[in-house]
C-alpha cells in the first residue's frame, strides 16, 4: 500500500500533467511562434533583410538601424580591432558625405553625436543607430542616404584611416586599468580553445598603430555586404513609403563575387576544472566567479521553446533572490552576488555565478556562493518562491501590454535587431501576454527545479578570484577554490527555510485628512490640493503612458543642516534606513510582500532638499501611497541589519584609493574646497562608516521624514483626480505635520578663490585626465542659465571637431554648466578631457583657445543653430514624459521660476543669439579657475604644472 506522502506526490504529478496537457491543448506547444503582424519583414534579391513598423511615439521621428551580422570574430590575425575601426570610419567620409559632414548634417536636424547618433561593434555584429526627425521635408531621404553610404560607400581614404588611429587608441586608453588588466588575463581561459578568446572588439594597440591601410578595406569589402545586413525602420511614417525607400537605397547593393562564408566560432567545453587567482595593485575589491561550460543553444522556434525560456527566467530570478537575501544577513558573506545563463559567444549559453566580497573574507564568499548553488541543485526552490516569481513575471508582461500603444520606437528596434541576428522570436506583446497568462499557472515547481539538471551534469568548471595585491597569506589558492565546490557537493546541507510574511503592508488604517482647497493652473494643466496637514499636492494626469504613475516630493532641508559630528550619519542616512526595511518588514520581507507589484518608493536627501521619488502601475497606486506612508511613519530600526550595512560598505570601500581615478577625484575635491570638513562627499572611504551612528541615523530620518510640514508632492501619469483624491486624503493628508518651517541652509562651503593648479600623479597606465572648474557667485537667472548651458553645448561640438578630430587628443570629453539659486546664488562650469599624458599641454592650450574665442567673439551662428535644433528635438519628447514633468513641477514649486519657460520653451530657445552665448562666456569663464591634472604615477610632469589656470 502506498503511504500518504507518496499518494500526495502522485496526485500532484497527475494534476501537474493535466494542467500542462490542458495548456498544451489550448496553445499547442509544438506550434511555431508567430511573427507580430505589426511588423513587415522582407528580403531583397541581394539578400538584405528589412523590418518596417509604423509607430507614432514619438511623433515625427523615425528610428533607423543598419545591422551587420559581422563583428570582430571575423577578423583575421592582422585585422584585430579593425571591425571596430570600420565602424568609426563610417563617420569619416562616404561617397555623398565628406569627412564630418554626416555628423554636421545630423546635428543640424537635431540629432546629437554620441547620445542620439551612435554605433557599436561586438564580437558578432555591428550596429549603426540613426534617429531621424521627420518634421522637415527631405530629412528622411537624407537619413536613408546616410544609411546606404554606411553600407557600401565609405571612402576609406588613406589620410582618414591614418587620422582615426589616434582616436581609436584613445578609446582603448580610456578602457585600461585594473579591471581591464584582470579581464584580459581571465578572458582567454573563459573561452579557451575558441576564437572568442582572441577577438576582443577593441583589438590590439600595436595592430591599430601599424596595420597597412588595405587591411581595413579588405574587412569592409569582405563583410559589409547585403546578405549580412538588415535595415530596420520604426517610427512615424507610412510603411509603404518606408519600403519604397529601402528598395531605392539598398536594392542596388551587390555581394562580392568571391564571397567569404560567414562562419560562427565554436566554444569547446572545458576538458578539466580550472581555477586561477588574478590580482592587481589598483583593484579595489575581491570577486569570485564560477563559470560552467558553454552549451549550444538553439533559437526559440515553438511555443514550447518560449515556455522553457520562461521557466529558465523564473529559475534565475529565484536564485538571485536567494543571493540577494544573503547580502542582507547580519554578517553577510558577500556584498552582492548574481547568477545567470548567458555568454559572449553567439549561439551558446553558460551558467555563471559571482559574488563580490569587497575586502572581506574571500573564502567565506566562495563558500556561501557554492553552497547556495548546491542547495538549489539538491533541494530546488519552494512553492512560495515560485508563486512570487510568477507574480513578478506576470506583472512585468502586464505593464508592457498595458503600455503597448505608447511604446517608444527606440524600444522596438532592439527586438527586430535580435530577431535578425539571433532569431529571437517577435510574436508581439499581445501574443506574449496571452502566452504568459496561459502558461504561468501550469508551470510546476518540479519543472523550475529541473533547470538545475543542466548544471548538475557539468563537472568541469572554470573558477577565478580577482582582487587587490596584498601580503595576506590567508587568501585562498586556486586549488582551494575548486576544493570548496567539491566540499559543498558532499556537504550536509539543509533546504531553504521559508519565513512567513505578513500580507498587509500597514498594521492599521490611517485616519484620513482632507483636501481644504483646490486650485487650477491652466498654463501648466495642473491641479493643486491644499491638504489639512499643510502639505500641497500637484496633479497632472496625462496620457503619455497607459500604465504609469510617477510621484515626486520635495521641500528645503537636507544634509547642510548638520555639522561635522553628524556629517556621515546624515550623508548615509537614506542608505542605512533603506537597509533596515520599513514597518514590520526587513528588506527581504518587503521584497516578498511586494512580489508581483510594479511599485517603488525611495527617500531623497540631498545637500539642500529632501523628499521622495516613486513610481507605480495603475493597479498598484495604493501600494505607492502605503509605502510613502510607511517611510514617514514607520522607519524600521534593526541593529543587526545596521551593522551589516556598515560592514558591507567598509569592505566595499577599503581599497577605493587604489583606483587612480577615485584617488584623483578625492584629492581634487578636497583641494577644491580647501579641505573643508563639511565639503561634499565625492569618493566614499571606509573610515567614514565608522562615524555613522545608528541612533543619529534614526533621529535624522525622523527629523526630516517624520514631519511633512511644507512638503510639496507631485503626481503625473495615468490616473484621474476622482481616483487619486481619496488616496491622497487617506495616506498623504494623514501624515504627521508640526507646522515647522524648513529652509534652504547655506553651510558656507565654497570653492577656493583665485586661480589654482593641481597635479596628481596616480596610476600605472599612460592615462591622464584634465579637469577644469570655473566657479563664482552670481545672481540666479533662468535666462542666464539657459545661455550658459548653450555655451556648454556649443563648446562640446567644438571639442569634437577640434580636440578629437583635428588634434586627435581625446576619444570623448566635454563641458557642463550649472547655475544654482540655493543655498546661495552661484555658477559652475566644468570641462573634463581624458587623454594621454603627452597630449595634456596641447589640450589645455586648445581648450583655453576655445574659451578665449567664446569670450572675445562668441560662437558662429551655425553652432548655436545646431544646439537649438537638438534642444527642440529633445523637448518634443520630454514634454510627453511623466518623469520630466515631475522634476520640472517640483523645481517650480520649491524654487520658483517662470512656468512660461517650461510650456513655451521653444520661444526662449529660438530667442538665443551668439551675443547671448558670448555674454554667458564672459560671466562664467571669468571667475575662480581650478585646473586639476592627473598624470601617471611615474610621469615627471608637464608644462601644465606651471600654468596659472587655463
Amino acid at each position: 500500500m502506498m503511504n500518504s506522502l507518496r499518494v500526495a506526490r502522485w496526485l500532484l504529478l497527475l494534476i501537474g500533467m493535466f494542467v500542462i496537457q490542458h495548456t498544451s491543448a489550448q496553445l499547442n506547444l509544438k506550434s511555431k511562434l508567430p511573427v507580430d503582424t505589426k511588423v513587415k519583414i522582407g528580403k531583397l534579391a541581394n539578400g538584405l533583410t528589412y523590418y518596417i513598423r509604423q509607430n507614432k511615439k514619438p511623433e515625427q521621428k523615425v528610428e533607423l538601424r543598419l545591422v551587420l551580422n559581422a563583428g570582430s570574430i571575423l577578423e583575421e590575425d592582422d585585422q584585430q580591432g579593425l571591425a571596430h575601426m570600420a565602424e568609426h570610419m563610417a563617420f569619416n567620409g562616404t561617397t555623398h558625405f565628406k569627412k564630418n559632414d554626416i555628423v554636421s548634417f545630423l546635428q543640424n536636424i537635431g540629432v546629437g553625436f554620441g547620445n542620439d547618433l551612435n554605433a557599436y561593434t561586438s564580437f558578432d555584429e555591428t550596429v549603426y543607430i540613426l534617429p531621424v526627425p521627420t518634421d522637415k521635408s527631405g530629412n528622411l531621404e537624407k537619413g536613408f542616404q546616410v544609411l546606404e553610404d554606411w553600407a557600401h560607400n565609405v571612402t576609406y581614404l588613406d589620410e582618414d584611416i591614418n587620422g582615426e588611429r589616434a582616436i581609436i587608441l584613445e578609446e582603448s586608453r580610456m578602457g585600461k586599468g585594473a579591471n581591464d588588466r584582470i579581464f584580459r588575463k581571465v578572458y582567454p581561459h573563459l573561452f579557451e580553445g575558441s576564437k572568442y578568446a582572441k577577438r576582443l572588439p577593441i583589438g590590439i594597440d600595436s595592430i591599430i598603430k601599424n596595420f597597412p591601410v588595405d587591411n581595413i578595406r579588405r574587412f569592409y569589402k569582405d563583410w559589409y555586404r547585403p546578405d549580412l545586413m538588415a535595415v530596420i525602420v520604426v517610427g512615424d511614417l507610412d510603411p509603404a513609403k518606408a519600403e519604397e525607400m529601402v528598395k531605392k537605397h539598398f536594392a542596388g547593393l551587390t555581394n562580392p563575387t568571391a564571397e567569404r562564408k560567414r562562419e560562427y566560432a565554436d566554444v569547446p567545453p572545458y576538458n578539466v576544472s580550472q581555477a586561477m587567482i588574478v590580482t592587481d595593485k589598483e583593484a579595489t575589491g575581491y570577486r569570485v566567479s564560477v563559470n560552467y561550460p558553454a552549451i549550444k543553444k538553439e533559437a526559440s522556434v515553438t511555443v514550447g521553446d518560449y515556455r522553457q525560456e520562461l521557466i529558465q527566467q523564473m529559475f534565475v530570478s529565484m536564485l538571485n533572490e536567494r543571493l540577494q537575501e544573503l547580502t542582507q544577513k547580519e554578517d553577510p558573506p558577500f556584498i552582492y552576488g548574481g547568477a545567470d545563463f548567458d555568454s559572449y559567444a553567439r549561439g551558446y549559453e553558460s551558467f555563471n555565478a559571482m559574488a563580490a566580497a569587497g575586502t572581506g573574507d574571500v573564502r567565506k564568499a566562495m563558500n556561501a556562493l557554492a553552497e547556495e548553488i548546491e542547495r538549489v541543485k539538491r533541494f530546488g526552490f519552494t512553492q512560495p518562491e515560485l508563486q512570487r516569481a510568477k507574480k513578478t513575471i506576470l506583472a512585468q508582461y502586464e505593464r508592457t501590454y498595458n503600455n503597448r500603444t505608447k511604446t517608444e520606437s527606440a524600444d522596438l528596434v532592439d527586438e527586430y535587431m535580435n530577431n535578425f541576428l539571433v532569431q529571437e522570436p517577435i510574436p508581439g506583446i499581445e501574443k506574449e501576454f496571452e502566452y504568459v497568462k496561459a502558461m504561468l499557472p501550469a508551470v510546476t515547481l518540479n519543472e523550475v527545479n529541473g533547470v538545475s539538471k543542466g548544471i548538475k551534469d557539468q563537472k568541469n568548471l572554470f573558477v577565478y578570484m580577482s582582487g587587490p595585491e596584498t601580503n595576506d597569506s590567508t587568501a585562498p589558492t586556486d586549488k582551494e577554490l575548486l576544493a570548496i565546490i567539491d566540499e559543498k557537493a558532499n556537504a550536509d546541507l539543509k533546504p531553504y527555510e521559508e519565513k512567513a510574511v505578513a500580507a498587509s503592508l500597514l498594521s492599521k488604517t490611517p485616519t484620513p485628512g482632507k483636501v481644504l482647497a483646490v486650485t487650477k493652473n491652466a498654463l501648466l494643466g495642473t491641479t493643486d490640493y491644499k491638504l489639512s496637514n499643510g502639505v500641497t499636492v500637484t496633479l497632472k494626469p496625462t496620457d503619455f503612458k497607459s500604465d504609469q504613475i510617477i510621484m515626486g516630493a520635495t521641500r528645503p532641508g537636507g544634509k547642510n543642516e548638520y555639522g561635522v559630528v553628524d556629517k556621515y550619519s546624515a550623508e548615509y542616512m537614506v542608505q542605512a534606513t533603506s537597509a533596515m526595511g520599513l514597518g514590520q518588514f526587513s528588506p527581504t520581507d518587503l521584497s516578498k510582500v511586494l512580489a508581483g507589484k510594479t511599485v517603488n518608493v525611495e527617500a531623497v536627501f540631498s545637500a539642500i532638499s529632501e523628499g521622495f521619488r516613486g513610481t507605480s502601475s495603475v493597479k498598484d497606486l495604493e501600494t505607492l501611497f502605503q509605502l510613502t506612508y510607511l517611510h514617514c511613519t514607520a522607519p524600521r530600526g534593526d541593529t543587526a541589519l545596521f551593522r551589516a550595512f556598515i560592514q558591507k560598505n567598509k569592505l566595499q570601500y577599503a581599497f577605493i584609493s587604489s583606483n587612480p581615478r577615485a584617488a584623483f577625484a578625492d584629492t581634487l575635491y578636497k583641494s577644491l574646497f580647501d579641505n573643508n570638513p563639511l565639503a561634499p562627499v565625492v569618493v566614499p572611504n571606509s573610515s567614514y562608516f565608522d562615524k555613522v551612528s545608528y541612533d543619529r541615523v534614526l533621529a535624522i530620518n525622523k527629523e526630516h521624514f517624520g514631519d511633512v510640514s511644507g512638503m510639496q508632492f507631485v503626481f503625473t501619469g495615468s490616473f484621474t483626480e476622482t481616483e487619486i483624491k481619496p488616496l491622497i486624503e487617506k495616506y498623504i493628508a494623514s501624515l504627521p505635520s508640526s507646522g515647522k518651517k524648513f529652509n534652504f541652509v547655506d553651510n558656507k562651503v565654497r570653492p577656493v578663490a583665485g586661480k589654482k593648479t593641481l597635479t596628481v600623479n596616480k596610476g600605472k597606465e599612460e592615462q591622464s585626465l584634465i579637469v577644469g572648474l570655473y566657479t563664482g557667485e552670481m545672481p540666479y537667472s533662468e535666462a542666464v542659465e539657459m545661455k550658459a548651458q548653450a555655451l556648454s553645448e556649443v563648446l562640446n561640438i567644438r571639442i569634437i571637431e577640434e580636440l578629437r578630430e583635428k588634434i586627435q587628443g581625446i576619444y570623448g570629453g566635454g563641458t557642463y554648466a550649472e547655475l544654482e539659486k540655493y543655498p546661495y546664488p552661484n555658477y559652475s562650469f566644468v570641462v573634463q578631457l581624458p587623454c594621454g599624458p603627452q597630449k595634456v599641454d596641447t589640450l589645455v592650450k586648445a581648450i583655453k583657445n576655445e574659451f578665449s574665442e567664446m569670450v572675445s567673439k562668441g560662437p558662429d551662428t551655425t553652432y548655436l543653430n545646431k544646439v537649438k535644433k537638438q534642444w527642440l528635438e529633445s523637448y518634443k519628447q520630454n514634454i510627453k514624459d511623466n518623469g520630466f514633468w515631475v522634476e520640472k513641477l517640483l523645481l517650480l514649486k520649491s524654487q520658483g521660476g517662470d512656468p512660461d519657460r517650461l510650456v513655451h520653451y521653444e520661444k526662449y530657445v529660438n530667442m538665443l543669439t551668439p551675443k547671448d552665448i558670448q555674454e554667458a562666456a564672459k560671466l562664467v569663464l571669468s571667475g575662480n579657475e581650478f585646473l586639476a591634472i592627473q598624470l601617471p604615477e611615474n610621469a615627471k610632469g608637464t608644462a601644465a604644472e606651471s600654468k596659472k589656470g587655463f
